[in-house]
């Protein structure tokens, strides 16, 4: 296939180049001594560089005609990587001024992991001139690509075959090394680029390493960046993005996760540069729901808020929301499958926002009944993972699913708390908030958390042994807030207390005016419970 620039050319240079497309190289040939002086001399014709792409069997898969300048390499996504992390695939061109391997050279051998990227030098009688090669190295070795470098084509005496296969050993065992390539999960890379505060950006990157061991997601890096201005395009620079991508192919990362929301352009234009998965906090979230949501409720919200994230993202190969959608649509003649996959999209949302509607009226009617029951309704709500399935448990004696994990429960568990005197509370458990949750987010589990209007009592649970606890505290009022549910009838409860001095505990308790409990410690619950009864029969008390 010729691909790139042949405006300008005559019939007879692109019959030499369909000449050229036929040909086929002996399997230890990195490239013939005839072949390479028929594309210098053609080179030297047309005055554009000539590059051609070979794989592994001598095939010239594709012949590219640039301009005096550069190639551009067609899309290899169809080229699977190797076990070694390698494409199978080595790029050949010519230089018209004999110049050296470029850095854009080098650049797409580590992003496009070619066997080799080579230049041949066209002289000025349009022979063969000088000619280097570059490969690259297992990532043990401080430097990434070797160069080979000859002052003559004829110099060349490389048997590509052995050398091919002895560089996919090394780099294969390599990776070994270092990765488990058995284990079937998936590795991230997590980036987070913003212009806020160092600290603030870190504690958002340590969040997101826990959305990511939520997910079940290996985390190989993480990567901080600090501009001075937002990248419209790619959020971080081009050539930032460039060593982000090339840093991951040779960790063998398969997917990148982003902790700021990309924009649909953003997603498009970095799936453009990687075949990578790329992602964002608010999909790697939904990734969570999807996976937890045990309710009927639950499932209906996450699905609906997966296709209103998918819909607007809905364009080009798929590559990035392959994840949620299996690869969409597609360019060229697939834009009318993509007009269709997107009225099937709306459809099925319209169908969705009809049944949760439904199923509104059911969680309705059990509240209504409930509050007829006279019995007063307690909520605890508060940032993930500060421990409310557990204070519930230890409350209730119950066992409502609890673990180590942000977004451990999706779902709304309702109890009954029983005081002296056959005095009751019904208490709910709600799902965690966290900060920036996208607003999409919030309006998928408002119906879940409809539960809250009816309390008479929110029981705000904070992690206190978390540095940034205060910071959680705004993040949950705030949303509160959007929800428009008072927080006039809260009350602070700092949970994890046993973790921290008691002199600590003690000044923080006032500062705040909360109470103090470890939901591991039911002897802890005393003055919690106390309030309580003093706030629902104060004509009583424990």
């Amino acid at each position: 296939m010729i691909q790139g620039k042949t405006t300008g050319l005559k019939a007879s240079q692109i019959h030499a180049l369909e000449r050229i497309k036929r040909r086929k190289l002996p399997a230890n040939e990195l490239i013939t001594g005839e072949l390479a002086r028929y594309l210098t001399e053609l080179s030297r014709d047309i005055q554009r560089q000539l590059g051609l792409i070979i794989d592994r069997a001598g095939i010239i898969q594709f012949v590219i005609v640039g301009d005096d300048r550069e190639i551009v390499i067609p899309d290899l996504s169809k080229y699977a990587l190797g076990r070694s992390g390698l494409r199978g695939l080595r790029c050949i061109h010519t230089h018209l001024k004999q110049e050296p391997l470029s850095r854009d050279d080098l650049t797409d051998l580590e992003l496009l992991r070619l066997d080799t990227m080579a230049v041949i030098g066209v002289d000025p009688e349009g022979l063969p001139g000088t000619f280097a090669y570059a490969h690259l190295l297992p990532t043990r070795h401080k430097a990434q690509i070797e160069t080979v470098q000859l002052k003559n084509f004829y110099q060349l005496d490389l048997d590509f075959s052995a050398f091919i296969h002895a560089l996919d050993r090394e780099l294969e065992r390599s990776a070994a090394e270092t990765v488990d390539m058995s284990d079937g999960r998936e590795r991230a890379l997590l980036i987070s680029v913003g212009v806020t505060g160092k600290q603030q950006l870190e504690d958002s990157m340590a969040e997101l390493e826990e959305l990511a061991r939520t997910a079940n997601l290996v985390v190989l890096d993480k990567i901080i960046q600090r501009p001075r201005s937002l990248n419209p395009r790619f959020l971080v620079g081009e050539g930032k993005l460039k060593e982000v991508i090339i840093r991951a192919l040779q960790q063998r990362a398969t997917l990148l996760v982003f902790d700021q929301d990309l924009t649909p352009n953003q997603v498009r234009s970095i799936s453009a540069m990687t075949e990578m998965k790329v992602i964002d906090r608010s999909q790697l979230i939904l990734d969570i729901f999807a996976g937890r949501a045990q309710s009927r409720d639950g499932k209906v919200q996450v699905e609906l808020a997966q296709l209103k994230y998918i819909l607007p993202r809905l364009s080009g190969k798929g590559t990035a929301m392959s994840r949620l959608m299996g690869g969409i649509g597609g360019r060229g003649p697939g834009e009318t499958k993509l007009e269709i996959d997107r009225r099937r999209i709306r459809d099925k949302i319209r169908r969705l926002e009809k049944q949760l509607d439904g199923l509104g009226r059911g969680r309705l009617q059990r509240r209504q009944k409930r509050i007829r029951a006279g019995l007063p309704i307690v909520s605890i709500v508060g940032y993930t993972n500060a421990g409310k399935s557990t204070l519930l448990n230890a409350l209730t004696q119950s066992e409502v699913l609890t673990e180590d994990l942000l977004f451990a429960t999706l779902d709304t568990a309702t109890r009954r708390l029983r005081f002296p005197l056959d005095r009751e509370v019904i208490i709910t458990d709600t799902v965690g908030f966290i900060r920036d949750l996208p607003p999409s987010l919030i309006g998928a589990f408002k119906a879940t958390l409809e539960e809250l209007e009816d309390a008479d009592l929110l029981l705000h649970l904070v992690d206190v042994s978390n540095p940034r606890f205060d910071e959680q505290i705004n993040s949950v009022e705030k949303i509160l807030a959007d929800l428009d549910l008072a927080v006039g009838h809260s009350l602070l409860v700092f949970n994890k207390t046993d973790q921290l001095p008691k002199d600590e505990v003690k000044q923080l308790c006032r500062r705040y005016s909360a109470i103090p409990v470890s939901a591991l410690d039911r002897h802890s619950f005393g003055p919690l419970l106390t309030e309580m009864q003093q706030r629902f029969w104060p004509e009583e008390s424990i």
